[in-house]
């Protein structure tokens, strides 16, 4: 591990009770999410991670808690160094505090996570849905999201399938 990541994570392992993991020579840091702005605050201040690289969120099972994960890619320009943070939520409700005071570009992607995953971000200034449209229902990128099917229409099935299309009425 990098001695700069290693006194970053250090940092937060004694102010915010992070628990480090290393894998294939990345490191991440799990961050009780109550402590996910004074973390990211303390990695731009003391240790120039300056820039949001993206951010996302996993779902692992709608029956296991913690359910989601939110993910946090950081970077040090001047360093050149990756970190990730991982901040653990239950699945009833999820919601953590909004990033953009420390990374402008986290509207953007708290917007698409918000719409993905139906994970809220308190004081976000514009949470909106980003790609679906604004009427839709649920989050597709969940794990119990229902998964639609259509059959492929080829040249021998065409009229069977075709019948059963629904199309746009005048």
């Amino acid at each position: 591990m990098n001695e700069h990541i290693q006194a970053a994570s250090e940092a937060l392992k004694d102010r915010f009770a992070a628990q480090v993991m290393e894998f294939r020579d990345q490191t991440s840091l799990l961050i009780p999410p109550e402590h996910i702005l004074a973390a990211c605050r303390l990695l731009r201040d003391e240790f120039d991670f300056n820039m949001l690289r993206g951010q996302t969120a996993v779902d692992y099972w709608p029956e296991q808690e913690p359910r989601f994960h939110m993910i946090y890619l950081l970077y040090s320009l001047p360093r050149h160094l990756r970190l990730s943070l991982r901040a653990p939520l239950n699945g009833n409700n999820p919601s953590i505090p909004t990033v953009e005071s420390i990374y402008p570009n986290a509207n953007w992607h708290e917007r698409e996570v918000f719409d993905m995953f139906g994970i809220r971000f308190e004081d976000h200034t514009d949470l909106r849905r980003i790609i679906n449209p604004f009427d839709w229902v649920g989050h597709p990128l969940r794990k119990d999201y229902p998964l639609g099917y259509e059959e492929v229409q080829f040249s021998f099935n065409y009229d069977e399938i075709d019948r059963r299309k629904p199309y746009a009425r005048e």
